[in-house]
């Protein structure tokens, strides 16, 4: 019985990479087959990070192999479990809830997996020491630099590292824009007292994206608060933003004083050789090994970060699987195009705007109206993000097509959906989709 699963499994994996490539992981492999009965597959996992990720990223794409190779309808379990030695025939007794503290974590935000240059070193060095010592040898750390170049990588590689170490420890990992909202609900909840407890009963707290207390001024008083109740406790304080404390509009003199009372550091663009490790990385993690000219071809056309390098990669990827699973030198140059830029200046508002109402089957009307319901405020964002990414327009114009929102709330979209792309492989897979169907309306 345990081969005849093990075969299955076997099959499914293969599958699922064939149809899913872009969420394939190396660790893959080291998922066991432990069960399947009643129609439910149960397979066990060593890290709950992975646990989590195979639920949010790759359940329906591994219910589908699976229901595929079985030809009947199949439901996964993910089962995590620390004990090597699985004995497969027993009652299954693993623990299937996750850590509230690991939730939000991505497996592949690891110091192992992140690539050192010259431009995020101090970055990393700083955030490995946090790991091993918390508390004492650098805090608050701040971390600032553009768009992806690797921020959230580091904050989350040293939250794991450190609840490696003290398993028994609290790390509370979020943006700014939920530590906001939390605090706005509590306020109209009258439960102010809960969430003070909540965020001042923390061993690690991370802020990403702090520059949007900008404006927020009783946000900025309670954050203070928050801030001076971990401090004086001698708990870890991690910050990241897009510019250095001094240069964040409207931030009241006291918390810029306390974010430079620690360590800030900065993250810059990668170079080129920074850039080719990065993208050896990235295609390892995927268990794929491109020919050196491919890679190098990637590393000269793409050098604003890493998300874009990842991005060429998915899309190099997915057109070999198209194929015959062979990455060359040509399908990367096809994939990516020897002048994409201008191709991309082609594109209009006008044509993101009917793609996107389209996909989600609402009107223009809505777009630009006020209505702030995700089912509108998601699209909405979307086209914020696309307009940005693909025309020249300036945040301005472009918030004109969007019943004259100012620059700020076109950024903020931007910024939204550009962290969804990193931390949500069905947002990352939309985007993708989207921008495919108006490169092909441009042919």
């Amino acid at each position: 019985m345990a081969d005849v699963l093990t075969d299955i499994w076997d099959k499914v994996l293969r599958h699922f990479y064939k149809y899913n490539s872009s969420c394939w992981r190396n660790w893959f492999e080291q998922i066991e087959p432990v069960a399947l009965d009643n129609g439910v597959l149960r397979v066990s996992v060593p890290e709950r990070t992975w646990q989590q990720y195979l639920r949010k990223t790759c359940n329906d794409g591994l219910k589908q192999a699976a229901q595929s190779i079985t030809g009947h309808l199949i439901s996964l379990e993910y089962i995590y479990s620390d004990n090597q030695d699985i004995d497969k025939e027993k009652d299954f007794e693993y623990e299937e809830t996750v850590d509230e503290s690991l939730m939000f974590f991505n497996p592949d935000y690891t110091f192992g997996n992140f690539v050192v240059g010259p431009c995020n070193r101090l970055a990393h060095a700083a955030c490995t020491a946090v790991s091993e010592a918390p508390g004492q040898a650098y805090n608050p750390l701040f971390i600032h630099g553009s768009v992806g170049l690797g921020k959230t990588h580091l904050m989350q590689s040293a939250c794991q590292e450190l609840l490696k170490k003290n398993p028994g420890a609290t790390a509370m990992y979020m943006s700014c824009e939920t530590f906001v909202n939390d605090f706005i609900q509590a306020v109209e909840d009258g439960k102010l007292y809960d969430f003070r407890y909540k965020y001042r009963h923390v061993d690690v707290l991370v802020i990403d994206d702090i520059q949007f207390l900008s404006e927020r001024e009783r946000s900025q008083e309670e954050f203070f608060h928050t801030f001076n109740s971990l401090y004086q406790s001698r708990k870890q304080i991690i910050i990241s933003s897009d510019s250095p404390p001094s240069e964040i509009p409207h931030l009241e003199n006291r918390l810029i004083s306390r974010f430079n009372q620690g360590l800030v550091t900065r993250i810059d663009k990668p170079c080129y050789e920074t850039r080719l490790a990065i993208l050896r990385k990235k295609a390892f993690m995927r268990g794929i090994n491109p020919p050196d000219e491919a890679v190098e071809f990637i590393a000269r056309k793409i050098e604003n970060n890493t998300r874009e390098l990842e991005g060429a990669l998915t899309k190099v990827h997915g057109m070999a699987m198209l194929e015959d699973g062979q990455i060359t030198l040509e399908l990367v140059r096809q994939a990516l195009g020897e002048e994409p830029t201008p191709a991309h200046r082609q594109i209009s508002i006008s044509q993101i705007i009917d793609v996107v109402t389209e996909h989600f089957n609402i009107k223009l009307s809505d777009l630009q109206g006020k209505r702030r319901s995700r089912s509108i405020a998601f699209p909405r964002q979307i086209c914020m993000y696309l307009a940005r990414d693909l025309t020249r327009h300036s945040l301005e114009e472009i918030g004109g097509y969007f019943g004259g929102r100012d620059h700020t709330t076109i950024l903020h979209g931007y910024r939204n959906i550009d962290k969804l792309c990193d931390n949500d492989e069905s947002t990352r897979q939309l985007v993708e989709v989207l921008m495919a169907n108006l490169t092909q309306k441009q042919n």
